[in-house]
């Protein structure tokens, strides 16, 4: 890297992510585009840049989508000086591609605030879906399926974010949900306004256009994407803008997938290996509330369910020590054993949504400990719950995650680093609540080969 890290050449494109698990969804698109990556867990230290080796693609993953807006300040002016410092021309802020947030928590507006501090193009690129996870932005109306399902709702009337313990999504006009949270004036580029990009005689006007759209704008743009297509004129625009000063990008890890689509047009995605079955027992820990969750759940059958009763595990911490007893003696044994909370029979407050995640975070560490001592170092865990995903890769001691392969499209199974030999090298899956099959969990245990 350039700058202050030192180094030989600057990466080509940043990224934090506003959850960990969203971070390494990201983390596999740049890496099947090619891209020498690491994600690491908060601002690496020069020997943690030594160690990653040159990268062509860098990652940060924080917790900002649980952050109050002051807390997201702090985070997030430490992050944006060290990636200003690397010489990139993109910095991505990778928000959930439900775009759920507010303007007391987990604020998208707050951090383009901040992040445009060190990035000063004027253009801030908003990318509003990603198709290939079943989410969609059509005159400026986000949209997303539920799960595996084959449904699709608009955001205000999805079954589960429309009803999501903290960040509820009441308005499906992201210019209007974005603007109660400080992002004014932004322009709407729909999908019936993007020119055909087929051919190679196309390209003229494709390019035309771009530069319309760079020179007409001078704040926010929130650009439709309702089918793949779109997304290499994204990025072309993207890298285009970015050339003369560098930019900040905002969406979910469709950014990504847009910048390599335009970067070597025509090159799909690099296949990734299928994930072997684990050599070992699998530990899961689900502190996910979501229906998603609870189905992958209901259908497992490769795991001793071991279900918690949330109040007892918060307030008594004999109970959590049976339960980590209980975990690492059946781990022992050689059995897979998923560790869940269960959904409550009344709404969650976000104070407790975030106290549960915490908790759970916290027993994932406790019981990897606990097996390790017992002579069971444990190889493939699994994580469920955005937060809870967040707070136990910091419980785990890691301090950065590289690829390793797809487990089901969102949900990315990555090698844990850290300077504790019990967890480096961990494969480690972190799953959104939103994201995976009925089937997910039994697929980390069996493999997908």
């Amino acid at each position: 890297m350039t700058g202050a890290e030192g180094g030989s050449s600057a990466p080509r494109v940043c990224w934090y992510g506003d959850d960990f698990t969203g971070a390494t969804d990201t983390l596999a698109e740049v890496a099947r585009a090619g891209l020498r990556s690491l994600l690491f867990l908060g601002v690496p230290t020069p020997e943690q840049l030594r160690r990653a080796g040159p990268l062509d693609a860098l990652g940060i993953a924080g917790a900002a989508r649980a952050m109050s807006p002051d807390q997201m300040e702090t985070e997030l002016h430490a992050v944006g000086h060290f990636m200003a410092g690397t010489g990139a021309r993109v910095l991505h802020y990778k928000c959930c591609s439900t775009f759920d947030s507010a303007p007391h928590v987990g604020s998208i507006g707050v951090a383009i605030r901040e992040l445009r501090r060190h990035m000063p193009n004027p253009l801030v690129p908003i990318v509003g879906g990603q198709p290939g996870i079943g989410r969609y932005c059509s005159f400026a109306q986000l949209f997303a399926r539920a799960g595996s399902a084959p449904e699709i709702h608009r955001i205000d009337r999805h079954p589960v974010m429309s009803q999501h313990p903290v960040t509820p999504m009441h308005e499906a006009d992201l210019r209007r949900h974005l603007a109660a949270q400080g992002v004014a004036d932004i322009r709407s580029v729909p999908h019936t306004a993007y020119p055909r990009l087929r051919q190679a005689a196309d390209a003229p006007g494709v390019e035309d256009w771009i530069d319309s759209i760079i020179d007409t704008s001078d704040g926010p743009v929130l650009f439709d994407v309702i089918d793949d297509e779109q997304l290499p004129i994204i990025g072309r625009l993207i890298w285009r803008a970015a050339a003369c000063v560098p930019l900040l990008a905002v969406g979910p890890s469709s950014v990504q997938q847009a910048l390599a689509c335009a970067h070597a047009p025509g090159r799909a995605s690099a296949p990734t290996a299928p994930l072997a079955a684990a050599t070992g027992p699998v530990l899961i820990v689900a502190g996910s509330l979501s229906p998603v969750t609870a189905r992958q759940i209901a259908a497992c059958q490769q795991y001793t369910r071991q279900p918690l009763q949330v109040q007892r595990l918060l307030d008594d911490p004999g109970y959590a020590a049976q339960q980590v007893r209980q975990a690492a003696s059946l781990l022992a044994a050689g059995r897979n054993v998923l560790v869940h909370t269960d959904r409550p029979a009344q709404a969650v407050t976000a104070q407790q949504a975030g106290a549960t995640a915490s908790g759970t975070a916290q027993l994932a560490a406790s019981i990897v400990a606990a097996s390790a001592q017992a002579g069971k170092r444990l190889s493939r865990i699994g994580i469920a719950g955005g937060d809870t995903s967040s707070q136990a890769t910091l419980a785990l001691g890691l301090w950065g995650l590289a690829f390793h392969s797809v487990l089901a499209p969102g949900v990315t199974v990555s090698v844990a680093r850290s300077d504790d030999p019990v967890i480096d090298g961990v494969e480690l899956m972190l799953k959104g609540g939103q994201m995976g099959g009925d089937h997910l969990f039994d697929d980390l245990a069996t493999g997908t080969a």
